[in-house]
């Protein structure tokens, strides 16, 4: 594949616009770790790509075939590794006063698909996302653009900690929409804590990762081959980079699944490595149903759009000047 190739759909940087999908970040004072939650209109049929071997998930029913819930109603992105998956009961019932959720006796148990990142190096260990900061997230949400860069679940977000995290980049948050003919609108949004180095699919040339000293970033694939991946690193989950992303698309819970394996290819594409084991990787991909689709050109504009959100976060968190989060340490907050 020539990577250095222009993308092929139309990619609004910048943009989330898919109808009536309202996002929301909670971030710690501190800023040391967060959390964002992506509101469906209406309980929507979903799917997951698991790409990475350290993932920590709640309520992902669309890991297991034949479950009897097969959509969602929202999705939450935590910090504070598994510790932080409590944040979604603040979601939870949030989303169930609103009278969300599957009808079960006199009660509504909403669907709110969750994962987490493990933030835990860069910001207070002790300090972790819990039922307010989801609730806060949830109060917090709003159709249209959210706010990006390194904030709610990405307020901690680092990237490129094979030299250790004194020399890894900041990571971040970003979004992106791709439109298509018919009306068809499929928009991501990325968080990304990733271990390897970042590369911009378009040009080749790396935009964060672990930095060289010399104002350049480390290949982390050449330092694994070249033995710098230590017995700590290698069992250590300590990384993650999510896509959420959404569709107004028609499809039904299996075109999902082909959709949302299509648009993971992105991480490949950009991380370096991806999918690896100490990486807990995952694409949540829903559809709103609002006009025809077909699953494979959904997939293809849901990878270009994760592809250069991931890019523009980790551009957006590492202004020129910026410090990373060695120095975020430095200071006292971890």
């Amino acid at each position: 594949m020539d990577d250095s190739r222009p993308a092929r759909v139309p990619v609004d940087e910048g943009a989330f616009e898919c109808p009536d999908v309202a996002v929301g970040h909670a971030t710690h004072p501190s800023g040391g770790t967060g959390c964002t939650v992506m509101v469906l209109p209406r309980a929507c049929p979903y799917a997951v790509h698991v790409g990475g071997g350290a993932s920590s998930l709640r309520q992902v029913a669309a890991l297991v075939p034949g479950h009897s819930v097969t959509v969602a109603d929202a999705f939450l992105v935590t910090g504070g590794s598994a510790y932080g998956l409590d944040a979604a009961g603040g979601v939870l019932a949030g989303l169930e006063a609103r009278g969300r959720g599957t009808a079960v006796g006199r009660m509504r148990v909403p669907a709110v698909p969750t994962v987490a990142l493990f933030d835990l190096y860069v910001g207070d260990p002790d300090v972790r996302p819990d039922g307010a900061m989801g609730a806060a997230a949830l109060a917090a949400a709003r159709v249209g653009t959210p706010v990006e860069g390194r904030v709610g679940a990405a307020a901690a977000a680092s990237v490129g900690k094979i030299l250790g995290v004194e020399r890894a980049s900041w990571g971040g948050l970003a979004v992106a929409t791709v439109r298509l003919d018919g009306g068809l609108v499929v928009s991501a949004l990325a968080v990304v804590n990733a271990f390897g180095s970042v590369v911009d699919p378009r040009t080749g040339g790396f935009v964060a990762g672990p930095h060289d000293g010399l104002g350049g970033f480390v290949d982390t694939e050449e330092a694994i081959l070249a033995g710098a991946l230590s017995a700590r690193f290698a069992s250590s989950p300590s990384n993650t980079t999510i896509g959420l992303i959404v569709t107004n698309g028609r499809l039904d819970s299996d075109r999902c699944s082909r959709a949302a394996w299509i648009a993971a290819q992105a991480m490949p594409m950009c991380l370096r490595p991806a999918w690896s084991a100490v990486d807990g990787d995952t694409v949540f991909l829903a559809a709103t149903g609002e006009v025809a689709a077909e699953p494979h050109a959904v997939g293809i504009a849901a990878r270009e759009a994760l592809m250069r959100a991931i890019v523009r976060a980790v551009t957006l968190a590492n202004v020129p000047g910026s410090d990373g989060p060695g120095t975020l340490r430095s200071e006292g907050i971890g």
